[in-house]
């Protein structure tokens, strides 16, 4: 103990405060086991493996999913993207997202950008950002998937992004094309109608409504929208408001839509439809109807049996706010207790087990008739099952219902193996019986209703039923009839659905528009992107008489070095572009490769978060006649660009006087003189060694201004005592402003060796970075 009063020792309370911080131990620590087993419990986030019940989570909806995103997390985990120019994610999507896209706005914190990227490919962005099993699709092609972290959370990602753009409450808009377009009678005449208010017919009216037609109606059989994402999707996963969201998306384009709607022949049907002069139909409907096996026909919900179509819409419509019309949760959940269970291996099966837990139910079983590594659910949704402590029971297939008092008391079981020609079979004399207070079937579902059936004539239909689609463009044998969803045959996934509906819209377009006379062109699909009255916001900038059409350009850096580049810039969208620096021939430099590299502050971290980047490199190596002819041909092909020619040359008048007189000639909106340059032209006299001079800086702007009308800048070195010195010098010789500024000269990396990083060549030659 210290000496009372003494000066070099911390008080009592300071030492308690400091007493957590890091020290170097003299020993090595020693703590009974027991002690740490007993103490870890006070802090230990995850569930014992003792544990054998999960806490409660009796109507309990709140959001489990892993994905989900802090704004923290997003920044961290859209840095780590690799910005693939092969993206295998995106070829991985059946909606084909511009991931790397709407990940490098997320990264610049950019949202509305990333939103944008995102709901122009899929209308129910936000839906598939939180259900889709993306582990099967974008995320499984991740690049970085064999990595330490692990491939990209693209779900989280996107949802983060729609959720940030769903929180603005913008309407979407038309695109000012489309808008000058959609008043003529190609677009209001045609009238289309779509049966179901599900992803697929939602996904096809967005498209459509985004082309520019104006008579579009969705019919739906219930008195809530959505379809399966309402309906079969458990509010923990999938809350009502997100479906909202995009339909109200969609409604803001002008599509109507009509509850209490069926195909049906005691309501609409195909030929009625087009009786009453529908020029387009979609069918839309999905699987309406549940798959029951024999063992469990008669059986009653008093008895203890539902069907995912039963159990599912009854949990969905007492849990989701907002589901029904009035506004409230109208319907009580399911009432469940003891053992249920459910029998299915897809991701509609989990749904009904952790929807169970939420229903009363004490213990969940998942019984399926194969293996593990033959469960079709993706594996996000058997991992929220365990982490509830659902109970697994595989190689099972139900035989017999046992009732006890006219309610179900087991289930009988039998054996499933796979005999060695790969076929299933059932072994009847390994049984197993299964207590269970209710069974909820999760077999799948198809199209059994006669009535709805019979409504599709005259459409040529397959032995399940359902409408012969050719899935190149999701037409039906019936000419103005398309189809898309579950009820179409390959779509198995709501992601799969939204492109039905997207193929579907643009095949709708073509077909409506050649029944007016006019050719689309049919094997290149122009959908119009997603549009808010964001994208009509003038960013345009006036500068010394310039209009700049938005305030993003090119500098002139490696990304200039070809005027090809220029023009993909250009292309993209890009407002202006400086070319790379070029000089008279006679100065031309011979020039290698740029040699960039990490900047030795940044750690480990890549991407925006990137502290800083070192560079040898030299001007163009190119001729001024390159250089002249690509400036005229880029301002013939974009007069609305912003082309700014970046010249160098040394401390000799007749030199400056040419290539400014050679660049506006051939048609540059403006100069820059590269006055600044540290890469290896201040030894020629020039660049640097320019522009640290006032007086040689005020000498070449005089000479420039006496020769050119157009505006120039001077572009300034940060390499000086005071750069405000050299800034009046190029104002006062003439200089409509400055580039403020080339890079700052830096000392490259040194291994350890003695050899410098980076380098040139054999003989590793470097020189001041910059």
């Amino acid at each position: 103990m210290p000496e009372q009063g003494s000066l070099s020792h911390h008080t009592p309370d300071i030492e308690n405060l400091l007493v957590l911080n890091p020290k170097t131990s003299q020993f090595a620590n020693c703590v009974p086991s027991k002690t740490t087993k007993h103490e870890k419990k006070h802090w230990k986030r995850n569930h014992d493996k003792s544990c054998h019940r999960a806490e409660s989570k009796f109507k309990n909806f709140d959001d489990i999913k892993h994905t989900t995103l802090s704004e923290r997390g997003a920044l961290k985990e859209a840095a780590r993207c690799l910005k693939c120019a092969d993206a295998p994610c995106q070829k991985s999507c059946p909606t084909q997202l511009d991931i790397k896209a709407f990940i490098s706005s997320i990264s610049t914190k950019n949202y509305y950008g990333a939103a944008k990227a995102i709901l122009s490919d899929n209308p129910l962005g936000l839906t598939c950002g939180m259900v889709c099993p993306t582990s099967d699709l974008c995320v499984g092609g991740c690049n970085l998937y064999a990595s330490e972290e692990g491939p990209i959370n693209i779900g989280g990602l996107q949802q983060f992004a729609t959720e940030v753009f769903k929180a603005m409450n913008i309407p979407q808009t038309l695109t000012p094309a489309v808008e000058q377009n959609s008043n003529q009678p190609s677009y209001t005449e045609p009238k289309i109608a779509l049966i179901g208010c599900g992803p697929a017919s939602i996904s096809c009216a967005s498209f459509l409504a985004r082309l520019g037609y104006k008579n579009l109606t969705i019919y739906e059989r219930q008195d809530y929208v959505g379809g399966l994402s309402s309906a079969e999707i458990p509010q923990y996963r999938l809350p009502y408001d997100v479906v909202d969201f995009e339909l109200t998306l969609m409604k803001d384009l002008g599509v109507t839509v009509e509850t209490g709607r069926s195909l049906s022949t005691d309501d609409l049907t195909v030929m009625k439809l087009k009786g009453e002069g529908t020029d387009a139909i979609f069918l839309g409907l999905g699987h309406p109807e549940p798959k029951i096996i024999p063992a469990f026909e008669g059986l009653t919900q008093e008895q203890g049996f539902f069907t995912s179509k039963d159990f599912l819409p009854v949990v969905s419509s007492a849990s989701k706010p907002g589901m029904c019309a009035c506004k409230s949760n109208s319907l009580a959940l399911p009432k469940l207790h003891g053992r249920v269970i459910v029998l299915g291996a897809g991701d509609t099966a989990f749904d009904c087990a952790t929807s169970a837990l939420r229903c009363g139910a004490k213990r969940v079983f998942v019984v399926f008739r194969k293996g593990f590594t033959n469960i079709r659910a993706v594996p996000e949704e058997m991992d929220l099952a365990r982490e509830e402590k659902c109970e697994f029971l595989p190689f099972l297939a139900p035989k017999e219902v046992i009732l006890k008092d006219g309610r179900i008391a087991a289930v009988d079981f039998v054996r499933t193996e796979q005999d060695d020609d790969g076929k299933w079979i059932e072994d009847e004399e390994q049984t197993t019986k299964v207590k269970a207070d209710f069974v909820i079937s999760a077999f799948g579902s198809g199209l059994y209703d006669e009535k709805v059936i019979q409504a599709m004539q005259p459409l040529k239909l397959t032995d399940w039923g359902t409408p012969v689609v050719d899935h190149t463009n999701m037409s039906t044998s019936e000419p103005g009839v398309f189809c898309g969803g579950d009820v179409a045959g390959v779509a198995e996934t709501t992601v799969e659905s939204v492109n039905d509906g997207k193929v579907a819209a643009w095949h709708m377009h073509v077909y409506l528009q050649a029944l007016r006379g006019n050719r689309v062109p049919s094997s290149v699909p122009s959908l119009p992107k997603f549009h808010t009255p964001i994208d009509d916001v003038d960013v345009s900038v006036t500068l010394c008489g310039l209009r700049f059409e938005n305030p993003f350009g090119l500098a002139s850096a490696p990304p200039t070095t070809t005027s090809a580049m220029i023009r993909r810039a250009f292309e993209q969208g890009w407002g202006f572009a400086l070319t790379k620096t070029f000089s008279l021939n006679k100065d031309v430099p011979t020039n290698v490769s740029p040699r960039i590299v990490r900047g030795t502050t940044s750690g480990e971290v890549y991407g925006p978060g990137q502290g800083a980047f070192l560079n040898i490199e030299l001007i163009s190596e190119k001729t001024q006649e390159y250089w002249i002819q690509s400036i005229t041909e880029l301002k013939k092909d974009f007069p609305n660009k912003i082309l700014i020619a970046s010249i160098m040359a040394p401390f000799i008048e007749e030199d400056w006087k040419t290539l400014a007189k050679l660049s506006e000639e051939a048609g540059a909106d403006a100069l820059e003189l590269n006055l600044s340059c540290p890469h290896g032209m201040g030894e020629r006299g020039m660049g640097l060694a320019c522009g640290q001079d006032p007086f040689l800086v005020k000498n070449i702007c005089a000479w420039i201004r006496s020769v050119v009308k157009i505006p120039f800048f001077a572009k300034l070195t940060p390499n000086v005592t005071d750069i405000v010195e050299i800034a009046k010098a190029a104002k006062e010789g003439g200089a409509d402003g400055v580039t403020a500024t080339n890079t700052v000269s830096g000392l490259m990396g040194l291994n350890a060796s003695g050899s410098p990083w980076p380098a040139v060549g054999k003989e590793k030659r470097t020189t001041y970075g910059g």
